[in-house]
């Protein structure tokens, strides 16, 4: 394309441009990188506008029920209705179908919260949670956002990508760049670890008391990995890693089974 091309081609995206819908899109986007509630004054700064600029387009997002709004401190955050919007389209509606009454079975049985995530745009999305009835216990929100170096979700599904996406992956992760060599081998030999074992483990990664145990839903050889994972806290009376591990094995299995991710063995 010439220089003259290329100068017709921004003019006409100019001439088409709807400044309110980009800043509509800039603070739902932006709200969901940050996954903190932001003041107005935040987004502003954040987004190089001024205050007055994002007014109307926060209203109008909390109106239409995108955003709500913490009366105590002003901040915005997103409701779940992009995700919920997401979700007529998505690919996993048949993983979510199968899995949530299995999560709800598996919760009943060790009585821990679990939840079920997958990769998205290079980030852990929540996909569905199941929340232990104990009186204490663990949330995770769905539809959150985490990081795949830093949580046991995202370290399960990394374990089990194909070498040459992983790489991908790694490489446009801002954490991973600026990692030292020694660092990122460890942590390859973790996610070796992982894969041969066919579980991961964390204490007290997030916070201190905090307990993780995530496997693989599904297999290599499938195109939708998932994680189901579960999260509890270390008190007296919570059941032993080992205690937990053959149940959630199990209950990923079945979820894999039924929805399509793993072939019946003969006779089943």
């Amino acid at each position: 394309m010439t220089e003259d091309e290329l100068v017709e081609l921004e003019a006409r995206r100019a001439r088409y441009s709807v400044p309110a819908l980009d800043k509509a899109l800039d603070v739902l986007e932006h709200l969901s990188e940050q996954a903190v509630p932001l003041t107005q004054a935040q987004l502003a700064r954040a987004l190089s506008r001024h205050p007055s600029e994002i007014f109307r387009v926060l209203a109008r997002l909390e109106r239409r029920r995108y955003l709500r709004r913490d009366p105590a401190t002003g901040g915005y955050s997103l409701t779940l209705k992009l995700f919920e919007l997401s979700r007529m389209h998505t690919p996993y509606e048949e993983l979510l179908k199968v899995a949530q009454p299995l999560m709800r079975g598996l919760v009943q049985t060790l009585r821990e919260s679990c939840h079920l995530s997958v990769l998205h745009h290079d980030r852990v999305l929540v996909l569905a949670q199941e929340e232990s009835p104990r009186p204490f216990r663990l949330s995770v929100e769905v539809g959150s956002i985490h990081s795949p170096l830093h949580t046991t979700s995202g370290r399960v599904l990394l374990a089990y990508m194909k070498e040459g996406a992983r790489h991908e992956l790694l490489d446009r992760d801002g954490d991973w760049r600026g990692e030292k060599a020694a660092a990122r081998e460890a942590f390859l030999k973790r996610l070796a670890t992982i894969r041969s074992r066919g579980y991961e483990r964390a204490e007290g990664e997030s916070f201190a008391g905090g307990l993780d145990l995530g496997v693989l839903v599904g297999s290599p050889q499938t195109s939708i990995l998932a994680a189901l994972t579960i999260a509890t806290l270390n008190e007296r009376g919570r059941p032993s890693f080992e205690a937990m591990l053959p149940a959630l094995r199990a209950c990923a299995d079945e979820i894999a089974l039924q929805a399509g991710l793993t072939p019946r063995s003969p006779g089943q």
